[in-house]
């Protein structure tokens, strides 16, 4: 179908819509049977993130019928994510079309949501999806689905309990909370944290920010601003501080050429995403690593973005090595003995996979299996940032570095940035995470189950209900062949 085919969705809007998928839901069942024998004062999952993959998360547990599920997030209501937050890029790169978090629930998809409010022609019309109006859209999602969000609430500390995890958390409630199974949706940076290159060791704090953090832009007007790197962020920052009125901005980029092709949007297909986990380790470090090595190019738009201005710059084969202060403002030295002086530095360096950073772990993290334990690539292929990613099990959860020394890592699922390494682009970026959640819900299921596969058969032998009630039938002897004999003789 090309868009000119496309009709109107009903001019009645969203509450229209909104019925459309109440009555789709319930023709499909939703939400499913609640089959989980409870326990009390123990949830069977908790979701830690409320953003697009903890709600979706939630939404797949409910439809398999696991609805003693808690979903807390750090953030208040609304700004879950990174939508408000650290992301600044005016649009979505993912193409419009694609159908993210909609579960094959064509009433829940983005285009549905933006066609009910702004008409077909205006669809057809739109480019690329602004990045507040997909916050928009993912609040819509939570209230639309009534996903029970428990916002303002983080967990600090993660142990086991006897076959339960116990959670300390702080926030709008101090608690401890047991629960069966523990899911991190907790997006880009979920499985470590902001990378923050040692060489920027030496310079105060006020003279440097990454990317993720909180800046103030209006502080940067008037100021020679350095961003190192050029990646997506490092540019979405970039054009954020030239909008502000920097006095110039300069791309510091360790690559003699810029990245200018997405390697893994050329081969996304269903067959990669069902595929990926399956291949060898081989296979998976070699497609993760090139497309580490090749880098992911920033949209054409944030680059054009920053380009348009005459005060903006970009320096090739600028590897950075040191930064100190000098005075007020920030020395950088390069690889090539040149260096520059900026009043303020943002490093768009991205984010580091590293179990070790997550403070909800413990001192556990460091039992945490990663690839680097158990794959020694080929000459030409290493990557120790591909390598400090986890090595998932298939079903999502982490592994013990040394048997026997955390046995509950089982019990806790990676659904974020730090599962693709393992099981590819399921779990955090948009095109696939509806497969993920599907995985990870069935994952969840067949484990509760398991797990409770005694009171399951007891319920079998128990049940007594009966469908037949004695009435539907009439009992008759079956004469045998004798008797038939001796009732023709006589």
């Amino acid at each position: 179908m090309s868009n000119d085919d496309l009709s109107p969705i009903d001019a009645t809007g969203l509450p229209a819509l909104e019925a459309r998928l109440k009555e789709d839901l319930a023709f499909l069942c939703y939400p499913g049977k609640d089959w989980v024998p409870p326990r009390d004062g123990v949830s069977d999952v908790v979701i830690i993130g409320g953003g697009m993959c903890g709600t979706l998360a939630w939404f797949a547990l409910a439809t398999g019928g696991m609805k003693n599920v808690r979903v807390l997030d750090r953030a208040p209501k609304g700004r879950e994510g990174p939508w408000l937050s650290y992301a600044r890029m005016e649009t979505l790169r993912s193409p419009k079309a694609l159908t993210g978090p909609a579960f094959g629930h064509g009433a829940l998809t983005f285009q549905a949501w933006y066609r009910a409010q702004f008409g077909a022609k205006s669809w057809q019309d739109l480019d690329k999806i602004p990045r507040t109006m997909w916050m928009e859209y993912l609040r819509w999602y939570r209230d639309v689905l009534d996903v029970p969000v428990e916002n303002s609430v983080s967990v600090d500390h993660v142990e086991p309990q006897g076959d339960l995890l116990r959670l300390s958390v702080s926030g709008a409630t101090h608690e401890t909370i047991l629960t069966r199974k523990l899911v991190f949706a907790t997006g880009r940076d979920g499985t470590g944290g902001p990378n923050i290159p040692a060489f920027i060791d030496d310079l105060p704090r006020h003279l440097w920010a990454h990317s993720a953090d909180d800046i103030d832009f209006s502080d940067l007007r008037g100021k020679r601003v350095a961003v190192i790197g050029v990646g997506a962020s490092a540019v979405d920052n970039a054009a954020e501080a030239l909008e502000h009125g920097a006095a110039e901005v300069r791309h510091l980029i360790r690559r003699k050429d810029m990245p200018t092709i997405n390697k893994m949007m050329g081969i996304g297909s269903f067959g990669f995403t069902a595929g990926f986990a399956e291949m060898d380790d081989a296979w998976r470090w070699r497609f993760m690593q090139y497309s580490f090595a090749t880098q992911t190019p920033s949209p054409r738009g944030s680059t054009l973005r920053v380009s348009r201005h005459p005060n903006a710059f970009f320096h090739f084969g600028k590897e950075t090595t040191r930064i100190t202060q000098k005075q007020d403002s920030a020395e950088i030295s390069f690889a090539d003995g040149t260096s520059y002086d900026a009043d303020f530095v943002i490093l768009g360096t991205g984010f580091v996979i590293d179990p070790m950073a997550r403070t909800e772990f413990g001192d556990t993290a460091g039992e945490i299996q990663l690839w680097q334990d158990v794959y020694t690539p080929p000459a030409g292929e290493e990557s120790a940032d591909l390598g400090r990613f986890p090595y998932l099990n298939s079903d999502f959860t982490f592994r013990e570095k040394t048997p026997g020394t955390a046995p509950w890592l089982k019990h806790v699922y990676c659904f974020n940035y730090g599962a693709s390494a393992s099981l590819g682009k399921v779990s955090g970026d948009i095109p696939g995470i509806s497969d993920g959640a599907a995985w990870l819900s069935r994952a969840i299921a067949a484990s509760l189950y398991s797990e409770d596969i005694e009171k399951h058969w007891k319920g079998m032998q128990d049940y007594d209900k009966p469908e037949l009630l004695g009435d539907e039938w009439e009992a008759t002897e079956l004469e045998t062949g004798a008797q038939k004999r001796e009732g023709q003789v006589a």
